[in-house]
């Protein structure tokens, strides 16, 4: 929208009144809808004063003065890391990236006082239509992107986290339209062009306004903060990769622990959650809150869009045929035990064979187990070698017509070996035999593609993607799966019910009876929108290299014994160190910052083939960086000081 000026230079009143009416006639049902600024009509004099104010930010080079506090009289709080208690600031706004958002992004952290120094300034009240950590989510009922020009007054106000002149006052009226303000939905809301896909909604990740990737093809980069002392490792061809930005998306990753700034590698047991994954979840609760799929009304429509947008999300993730092979569970445990249950129960006879790896979670063995001490069955195990890999020779010797069903995971939770997956699972097809993926620690390091690894089954959790826990997916094959038996019996699963007979849903209703995490499966959604945005690829190289560097400097401390050296890896490192306990170890990583889990990892069998019962397990994610590696080698090498 344009404005024209009178002789004076001042904007027309007519622009004026036109530009307060668009203001006003976004706001909810107890605010006026229109005014008059005219002489003679004066019901709302303030309305001036709200046209100036945007008038002057879009005009004027953005100089709308700016309240010393925030408008509510909320006080800073010296200990928040999320930039919540900043005073909002222009300086640096005609930037682009994140310097754009965050002038000083990147500056450090003060252990003395747990507060990060990045300069992150941010306002109080989160948008949830265009959060700073948000992508754009088609169930978010507006969460449209509205085509703006660069020069709309409305754009320009709020880009610049401007306030209106009245808020300092304590009004009731002023403070009731700020609160307005911040929830509905106008058409001024800048959205950016994201510098990864070059299209579509922006999205504010830290990440995401300023590239992680920094893609220079002339020269090669080295990753960032990639020495330890004198000690240098090799360099990502062409690829500059951020994990300090791509961590301020984490906010508990600002939390301190013994007064250090935390490190968290244990994402073998659960990833953290970034901004977006939050506040999905939240705005469920707060604006589609239902139960899904049997009611007429409003939120019950909005819950069931959300519930099967986000079933195909976990679709298109997993490259699957149709969202009818997409059954929601609580995580891979659940996951597999349905398939036990509803087909091995009903398919398998005493004398069937099912073939599983040395490298298996307890979650891939205890059912199977089960099932054949009840049914007859004989349970078979791949073995591996020294390193930990597949014995693909051996497992070849293990197949024949009694095999029934080949489980296996993609990645070892203890030892991080990657299998060969897709040899598995055509040797095991071409023996006639059925076969079951565990992707729990494969899905966010690698990309799965079910229609190429061809698995009839395959199960992950969300907590392990950095989405909610309990939450979980099972896919199969459609016909396959309308072929088995209900797992659980209940509401949500049924066609028809009489006292003399029940019809059952096809897939994948007939698994999920009653109700469902319908919260937790919408932000498992958020978080493959997330894993996606920056690139499954991208995160499997950056944290190859991670895994590479932290590999050589763990090698160098004398007494480490490195426990899985496989070839092909995912980011796992299980370790001993001589003189201590793994639990000593953990303790003293712990008062460092450093979280390592310890223990079996719930993979008995694999341990004691590698001659341990016990381990130290850091493992690794994208948002991990050298220097927390740094923290990590420094650590033992104290400890190693200390004994030796």
């Amino acid at each position: 929208m344009s404005t024209n000026t009178n002789n004076n230079g001042l904007p027309n009143i007519d622009d004026l009144q036109n530009l307060a009416n668009e203001l006003f006639r976004t706001l909810p049902n107890e605010f006026p809808k229109e005014i008059s600024l005219s002489p003679d009509k004066s019901e709302h004099p303030r309305a001036t004063k709200i046209a100036e104010t945007i008038l002057q930010a879009g005009n004027l080079g953005n100089t709308a003065p700016i309240p010393a506090q925030d408008p509510l009289n909320i006080q800073p709080n010296p200990n928040s890391f999320s930039g919540f208690g900043a005073t909002p600031t222009i300086a640096n706004y005609s930037n682009t990236g994140a310097s754009a958002l965050y002038p000083n992004a990147g500056a450090g952290f003060d252990p003395q006082s747990g507060v990060t120094t990045s300069g992150v300034q941010e306002d109080y009240n989160l948008n949830i239509n265009n959060p700073h950590t948000g992508f754009h989510d088609s169930n978010l009922k507006n969460g449209a992107s509205p085509q703006l020009t660069e020069d709309s007054f409305f754009s320009q106000l709020l880009l610049n986290n401007q306030y209106l002149p009245f808020q300092t006052e304590n009004s009731s009226f002023e403070i009731e339209l700020q609160a307005a303000l911040a929830t509905v939905d106008t058409q001024f809301k800048k959205r950016d062009i994201s510098p990864l896909n070059g299209n579509g909604p922006g999205n504010n990740y830290y990440f995401l306004d300023q590239n992680p990737f920094a893609f220079d093809k002339k020269s090669p980069s080295p990753i960032v903060g990639n020495t330890f002392g004198s000690k240098e490792i090799g360099a990502i061809t062409g690829t500059n990769f951020n994990a300090e930005l791509i961590k301020k998306d984490f906010p508990i990753l600002r939390e301190t622990v013994n007064g250090k700034p935390l490190v968290w590698f244990d994402n073998a047991a659960t990833t953290q959650k970034p901004q977006s994954v939050i506040d999905r979840i939240a705005y469920f609760y707060e604006h589609e809150n239902s139960n899904i799929h049997r009611a007429a009304h409003e939120l019950a429509a909005r819950a069931s869009d959300a519930y099967e947008a986000a079933r195909e999300k976990v679709k298109t993730f997993l490259n699957a045929g149709s969202v009818n092979e997409i059954v929601f569970v609580r995580g891979a445990t659940e996951g597999i035990n349905l398939v036990a249950q509803s087909w091995g129960d009903h398919n398998l006879v005493a004398g069937d064979e099912i073939i599983v790896s040395n490298l298996e979670h307890h979650a891939n063995i205890v059912p199977w187990k089960r099932l054949a001490d009840k049914k007859g069955l004989k349970l078979r195990v791949i073995p591996v070698d020294d390193d930990g890999q597949i014995l693909l020779d051996e497992y070849a010797k293990l197949l024949n017509p009694k095999t029934r069903l080949v489980a296996f995971t993609q990645v070892s939770n203890a030892l991080g070996t990657v299998t060969p997956a897709k040899k598995i699972v055509e040797m095991a097809h071409s023996a006639g035999a059925k076969v079951l993926i565990d992707g729990a620690q494969s899905v966010s390091h690698m990309k799965v593609d079910v229609q190429d690894l061809n698995p009839d089954w395959l199960v992950f959790s969300g907590h392990k993607l950095f989405g909610p826990t309990g939450i979980g997916a099972l896919y199969g094959k459609e016909d396959l799966l309308n072929e088995m038996e209900p797992y659980q019996a209940g509401g949500n699963m049924i066609q028809d019910v009489t006292f003399e007979e029940i019809k059952y849903h096809k897939a994948p209703n007939r698994f999920e009876a009653g109700t469902g995490n319908i919260a937790d499966a919408i932000g498992l959604g958020a978080a493959i929108d997330y894993v996606t945005k920056l690139g499954i690829e991208a995160i499997g190289q950056y944290e190859h290299y991670l895994l590479e560097y932290a590999t050589k400097l763990l090698k160098e401390i004398p007494g480490v014994r490195l426990i899985g050296t496989a070839k092909d890896k995912a980011s796992v490192l299980s370790f001993n160190l001589q003189g201590y306990s793994n639990d000593q170890v953990g303790q003293a990583l712990n008062k460092e910052g450093v979280a390592v889990r310890t223990g079996h990892h719930c993979a008995q069998p694999i341990l004691r083939r590698m001659g341990v019962e016990t381990t130290v397990r850091p493992s690794l994610a994208f948002y991990n960086t050298t220097q927390d590696v740094d923290t990590f080698i420094k650590t033992l090498w104290e400890l190693k000081k200390v004994r030796f």
